[in-house]
């Protein structure tokens, strides 16, 4: 008797997938839990069937072999790349006279492009072996996930190594599907000959699918009024300051910049702002109850910039996002309030959604993300920006006042994205 497991969000939906892979001839043994649902997951059932071999449809026993079959042979062709590399090397090393423990000057005589032809041999076997080299690169890629043997009926070889790096940074798969359709249906089949030139055209398609507010000179006689909203702990009010910093000093043309607190429940927090406000010289005000928001944008009003820092509040906290929905509900003056919606960059997708969907009530403008320094994945800043279309206007990668900001664009994100943060490149 074949033992065989099915999953499913529900023990009728494991047991819908059982009766398409092998009909009604299985015996149900057990029925299990492996998977509690929780806060942005759903719950996960097993169900365990046996089932007599020949029993078992045709069509499943051969989708059974097939993967060990398939794996045998990629594993036969690797070896066969990789003595022909080994042979392609040698007859490198004749050619040029080279030893074999001689790496440096192997590496001098292949670098410098400015000497003398290379002999026509020498440049057909290099070629050869960068192609054999990029062959064994897409082998090896299509090995990262051997519990998905659909990626490879679905994702073609040269796709893999792309597919595996955005789903490893936190990239929404539902997303990086979409995506990667898109992108087979309009690459040029010549383009698909090797992943270097794969993975760039990707990366097109992804900043094309980011959106960013790029930031822009007020115009003469214009003023504009910023509001940061999102959870506590999220580094709102150092990006108030940051901002405050960038607006007075930095930027090319000097803007005088008022400060508006209405996170009085931290004392902390209103202290640390004040301490801001003084060493850089700029107007503050507080507001208690929202009728005094109003009050307090209009004495800002002689400001280029005023930037309202806010209490911050679990996303599950309506309370506290009624008050600062009632502060801009209640606004009576003539100023429209931009609202940025700061969120951290290391938390996962599911989170992020989540977060957003709580503050939305207040009409979200922009998003912008902190703590770029303490994560690794940023596929689930894309993901966001591209569910909820609402562009970036900020990142805050650091600590340090005011030069740890950095205006949002698609090539920073998406070089975060594939391959890591580079404060270098912020």
């Amino acid at each position: 008797m074949k033992i065989l497991t099915f999953t499913g969000k529900t023990p009728s939906e494991a047991l819908k997938k059982a009766k398409m892979e092998i009909g009604d001839e299985g015996m149900l043994i057990e029925t299990k839990e492996i998977q509690k649902k929780a806060l942005g997951r759903t719950a996960l059932y097993e169900i365990v069937i046996g089932i007599d071999e020949k029993d078992l449809p045709f069509s499943y026993k051969k989708k059974m072999q097939k993967p060990a079959f398939e794996k045998k042979e990629l594993e036969k062709e690797s070896k066969e790349i990789l003595f022909d590399i080994s042979n392609a090397a040698r007859q490198i090393s004749k050619i040029s006279d080279v030893t074999q423990g001689d790496d440096t000057l192997y590496e001098r005589q292949t670098n410098q492009t400015t000497l003398s032809a290379e002999p026509k041999e020498l440049k057909e076997i290099k070629n050869e072996i960068n192609k054999l080299t990029d062959k064994v690169k897409i082998i090896q890629n299509m090995f990262w996930d051997e519990k998905s043997p659909d990626i490879e009926s679905q994702i073609p070889p040269e796709f893999a190594e792309i597919y595996r790096l955005s789903l490893q940074s936190g990239m929404n798969k539902d997303h990086l599907d979409s995506l990667m359709q898109v992108t087979l249906e309009h690459m040029p089949l010549k383009m698909r000959e090797n992943s270097t030139t794969v993975k760039r055209y990707f990366q097109t398609i992804l900043r094309k699918m980011v959106p960013i507010r790029k930031e822009r000179p007020l115009s003469i006689g214009r003023k504009k009024v910023i509001m940061l909203v999102g959870p506590t702990g999220v580094g709102k009010t150092t990006s108030i300051a940051k901002l405050a910093a960038r607006y007075s000093y930095l930027v090319d043309k000097k803007y005088k910049v008022g400060l508006v607190v209405l996170d009085t429940y931290r004392i902390g927090a209103v202290e640390q702002l004040m301490q801001y406000a003084r060493m850089m010289k700029l107007g503050i005000e507080t507001v208690v109850d929202p009728p005094e928001f109003s009050n307090a944008l209009d004495s800002l009003k002689y400001c280029d910039y005023i930037l309202i820092d806010t209490m911050g509040s679990s996303p599950y906290d309506k309370g506290k996002i009624e008050k600062i929905y009632e502060c801009l509900n209640g606004n009576q003056t003539d100023f429209s309030v931009d609202v940025v919606l700061v969120m951290p960059s290391s938390i996962k997708y599911e989170d992020l959604k989540i977060t957003y969907d709580n503050f939305e009530t207040l009409g979200i403008d922009t998003l912008m993300f902190t703590k770029l320094d303490e994560t690794m994945s940023f596929g689930n800043i894309f993901s966001l920006a591209y569910e909820t279309k609402k562009p970036i206007s900020y990142f805050s990668v650091g600590q340090e006042v005011p030069e740890d900001l950095v205006c949002a664009s698609n090539d920073f994100l998406i070089e975060c994205l594939l391959h890591g943060f580079n404060r270098s490149k912020a």
